[in-house]
This record gives C-alpha cells, structure tokens and sequence, in this order.
C-alpha cells in the first residue's frame, strides 16, 4: 500500500525542520551511526503511531537506518506536521497520516500501518494495541512485542495485562527514569507553557494557574508556571501526591473550589471528566482551558458544549463558550494535547533522550523478545543507564566511578 499525506510537495519544509533535530539529538546520531553499522532491525517491520512531527521523524529514520522497514501514522488528529509527514514519504518510510483527520480516518491509518504485518509495534497511548487486540488478532503470533512511550497508555496496558488480555511483552518506555524524569516533568513543563503563551499571547505573572494531576507531567507544568510568576493550585486525589504538591509550596483543593478561582486551567491527569459542568458554570469570564494528557476526555468538552449559549472563535486554536451566567470560558486546542495540537511538542534536547529509550527498547525486543515470559515489563537497567551515560557525554559531563573497594563495600552487608 501508498502512502497517505496532505501534500509530499511540503517535503522540504520538513527536511529542514528533521534536519535542525538531528543537529540537537546527539544520542540518536550516535544510535544511528551504530544501527546503521550493525542492522539490530534487519528484516524487521516496525508500525508506529506516535505524534509524527520533527523528533518523531528522526527517530524513525534512525530505525530505518538499523534496517527496519518502518510503517508510521500519528498518534492524535491535530499532532502530525505534515510537511514532516511528507519528508518521510521522500526519505522511503511508507506513512499514512495527515493534519486534522477525522477520527474514522485516524482509525483507518491505524489499521494501515497494521495491514504490514509488523514485528514490533512503538506506541503512543495504546491504540495500536488496543486495534490488535480487538479487530485484528490475526496479527498477534507475528508480534515480537513493542513500546509503550505515555502514561495513558501504560494505564491502559495494565488494564489489559490484569485483564489476561496482552497477548505480547511490552516495555513501558514512559515508566523509565531517562523518559519520565525528564521529558514527563522538564519536558511536559516547557512545552506545554510555550504553546499556551505563542496560542494565548497573555502573560503568566500575576495569574492563579490550576494544574490538574501531579505526576510527572504536573510537576513540570506547576513548577514552569510558579516560574512564570503564577500563583498555582494543585488538584489531586491522590493524598499522597497531594501532600507532595503541598510541600514543594502549591496549594491543593478539589477542582470545583480551584474552578471559582483560576485564570489558566492544564489538565495532565490521564482520566476522564477532570474538568466537568458543574466546574464551568463557577468559573471567572475568561478562564482559559487545555489539556496536557495524551486523549482529550480530560475536560468535558461534550459538557462544555451542552452549556454554551454561544461560541466564537477567538483565535487560532482557541475556541470561546459564553454560559447562561455571561461569562466566556476558552478552551486551546480543542482540548487535545495542547503541546503538540498547538506547538511543536517537547523540546529537541529531552525527546532526545526519551526516543534513545525507544530505539533501545526496540533493539531489546528485537534480539531477546521471544525469550521474554512477562507480558509488560520496565525499560531494562542497562539500557536506562546507557542513554544516561550518553546524555552526559554529549554535554561534556563527567561522573565519578567505584573504585574496587567501594563496589564492594555497597555489595556487603556488613
């Protein structure tokens, strides 16, 4: 089968875009330069559905390089850049992806890349396995296994695994400390203020920002805020998350006391109906909405819609709903991951690390997948101390090394 694109005439724009990632991921050259040299995905089909912009498409190109024939589509209707899209088809990746497709047509891309019949599939929120397992369970024996790169996903991984109903290993890439540390908290956190300042063009300071949901992702997004010069409030119903948030100096509260009080709300929670009718009809005239989680359930936009006695929209990628009190709430983004739908994800640097992860994991399942008896398992060690080992090498940093002695003192009980 072709590919599937907007328009391979926008190539060039996104060679350029691959092109100024390249320069900034100095793991993934690294990888590249070995893959290409050892072939770990020789005779190996690859399926990926994973925001298809800049980063994305290197890591692809880095998997191809290692000899793997890669089939790639993206993982949300607003995140595929298709210029990118476009420069893969150029660069011999078959892709099957487009801005602002339709959920059947999302759906339908999906089934696509899976029509190849992979080895290995690379996952961003779990609807490549959720296709495999429902509609075509013909695909599993061929499975080696795959990679899970996001909270959501793994939520839903583990559902299936309790379940009895993962029928191959998969590794959670998200739950590795080289992802999670780094691209869920500085990643998350940057990415996500950068769009919502280049979509809002309003300032920060002075503001009361309520952030739904302190994981790894939260955290990223309270602490960039509170640098911002924003009073944040922190909503959780974990308590034990909640008294961390408490302790790093936020204030905590349900969401319908944070909903009368907020100026910018950021869902990052990974549940559904975080934000709900009962909390719009509180807010200020002029709250604005978005969400950082992987699917768009996060804020009840069915609700939202239910409520409005009108809508307007205000500006590129935001869209304004006036309740039957007067006031107008605005939601960026259609309440779809608001760092990819509108910006360009995480920065360079961090992705760099998290798909080091990925194209690692891959490898890992690549040569021992068949061996492997656990149905979803953690990035191993020495892979997570590889791309740390090498993140600090491509910024010239050192690290101390245990003498003889030292490693065994810590291996001794007494």
């Amino acid at each position: 089968m072709s590919s599937e694109i907007r328009d391979i005439h926008l190539a060039e724009f996104g060679e350029r875009k691959i092109d100024w990632v390249k320069r900034n991921c100095g793991i993934l050259r690294t990888l590249e330069e070995e893959f290409a040299q050892s072939k770990p995905f020789d005779g190996k089909k690859i399926a990926l559905s994973i925001h298809l912009e800049a980063k994305t498409a290197y890591l692809c190109l880095v998997l191809k390089a290692g000899g793997a024939q890669m089939f790639v589509t993206g993982a949300n209707p607003l995140s595929t850049q298709d210029d990118v899209a476009a420069a893969l088809v150029r660069a011999g990746i078959e892709v099957h992806a487009w801005h602002g497709c339709s959920q059947e047509e999302y759906e339908n891309n999906i089934r696509h890349i899976l029509e190849a019949g992979p080895d290995i599939i690379m996952d961003d929120g779990g609807d490549l396995v959720d296709m495999v397992n429902t509609q075509m369970p013909e695909l599993i024996p061929a499975i080696i296994g795959g990679c899970e790169a996001t909270t959501t996903g793994i939520i839903r991984l583990e559902a299936l695994n309790s379940a009895g109903k993962l029928k191959f290993p998969m590794i959670r890439v998200n739950n590795a400390d080289c992802k999670r540390l780094f691209d869920n908290r500085y990643g998350t956190g940057q990415s996500v203020w950068d769009s919502i300042n280049r979509t809002s063009n309003l300032i920060v300071a002075g503001k009361i920002v309520v952030v739904a949901g302190y994981g790894w992702c939260g955290k990223g997004i309270a602490m960039r805020a509170k640098g911002l010069g924003a009073r944040v409030i922190v909503t959780e119903f974990d308590p034990i998350k909640a008294i961390e948030a408490v302790m790093d100096g936020f204030d905590v509260m349900p969401m319908n006391a944070a909903a009368r009080l907020g100026d910018f709300f950021v869902t990052a929670t990974g549940c559904a109906k975080v934000i709900t009718k009962e909390d719009f009809k509180v807010m200020k005239d002029g709250a604005i909405l978005c969400n950082a989680g992987h699917f768009e359930h996060e804020i009840d936009m069915e609700g939202l819609c239910e409520l409005a006695i009108e809508t307007s929209e205000q500006r590129e990628n935001i869209m304004g709903y006036k309740l039957s009190a007067g006031q107008w709430v605005f939601v960026l983004a259609e309440g779809r991951i608001v760092n990819l739908a509108a910006g360009d994800g995480n920065p360079a640097e961090i992705m760099d690390m998290s798909f080091a992860v990925q194209a690692l994991s891959a490898k890992y399942l690549a040569g021992h997948g068949r061996e492997l008896k656990e149905k979803l398992i953690d990035v191993p060690l020495e892979v997570d101390r590889d791309v740390a080992g090498r993140k600090l090498a491509s910024l010239g940093k050192k690290i101390d090394i245990l003498t003889q002695e030292q490693a065994k003192y810590l291996n001794s009980y007494a």
